[in-house]
């Protein structure tokens, strides 16, 4: 919202200033995303750089590709002309090292001299613990670039599309009446006790283990909404864990919400996630 009225302002200001400074929007920046070429950064890790490779070929339709390593990512990222699909590391303030690794989509431009947070961010998707992931985060990884490509293609249509982030998708959660909901056991955090299971978990809401949740995104399941978490293996003081709802059958982001973790709320769909996500059913 801060930057919604920020640009909103500045636009009055530019009027009131006879066009003399010209406001280039999220829209115009990335107007030119299909005809440029998304460099796709590999990590240097074989097993991991293989994997990635397969499902980027498979999966990536909406502008050129090539591969990259990160040396000449690091000699390109200056350069407007590419995007970069990238691994990174994010830190939060209070933490004392990186707890998640996220899937960003990045264009290369002057503001690459400051680092990965100098160059033009067109989105973050998280994607694996920093640390010890457990390989869950390949069988969502299809989903996971469907949902950035999505991204990018509403940005491109509207402003306000690009600035509200994933969050926006949550008004998608209204659409969920009538589908299967299916939380793996490993996603739902201690909070969700018993009793709050016997008083949601009905209807077409359900919890299974983890292996058969994946099969239903193997089996590409129709009007089914799978649950994936992504948190610190350890998480520290100031860690945040990230709950998101994707239809297995569409890779359409239903639910997408963060908390941080503590004491009181650890990693997973809080109760708090079960009944806001019930309201839609």
């Amino acid at each position: 919202m801060r930057k919604i009225l920020s640009l909103a302002l500045a636009a009055l200001f530019s009027c009131a200033a006879f066009g003399q400074a010209q406001i280039k929007t999220m829209k115009m920046k990335i107007a030119d995303f299909p005809e440029k070429t998304t460099k796709v950064v590999l990590t240097g890790n074989s097993m991991t750089d293989a994997r990635f490779r397969n499902i980027v070929k498979e999966v990536w339709t909406i502008s050129p590709f090539e591969f990259c390593t990160l040396d000449e990512y690091e000699s390109l990222k200056s350069n407007p002309d590419y995007y970069f699909l990238m691994l990174v590391k994010g830190q939060f303030s209070k933490e004392s090292e990186p707890g998640i690794e996220f899937l960003s989509l990045v264009k290369g431009g002057v503001g690459a001299s400051e680092g990965i947070n100098g160059l033009f961010n067109v989105v973050d998707v998280p994607f694996r613990a920093a640390e010890d992931p457990d390989g869950r985060e390949f069988i969502l990884l299809p989903a996971l670039l469907d949902i950035i490509q999505d991204h990018v293609l509403k940005s491109m249509d509207k402003d306000l599309e690009g600035y509200s982030g994933l969050s926006n998708y949550n008004i998608n959660l209204a659409k969920s009446k009538g589908k299967r909901l299916v939380f793996a056991e490993q996603d739902l955090a201690a909070d969700v006790l018993p009793s709050v299971r016997a008083l949601y978990f009905k209807g077409g809401m359900e919890a299974m283990d983890v292996d058969d949740a994946d099969d239903l995104f193997y089996d590409h399941s129709e009007n089914t909404l799978v649950s994936f978490v992504v948190a610190p293996t350890d998480p520290q003081n100031g860690s945040y864990c990230y709950k998101l709802l994707i239809d297995a059958g569409t890779h359409t982001l239903y639910y997408f919400r963060k908390h941080r973790i503590s004491k009181k709320y650890g990693a997973g769909f809080l109760t708090e996630d079960i009944k806001r996500i019930s309201q839609a059913q």
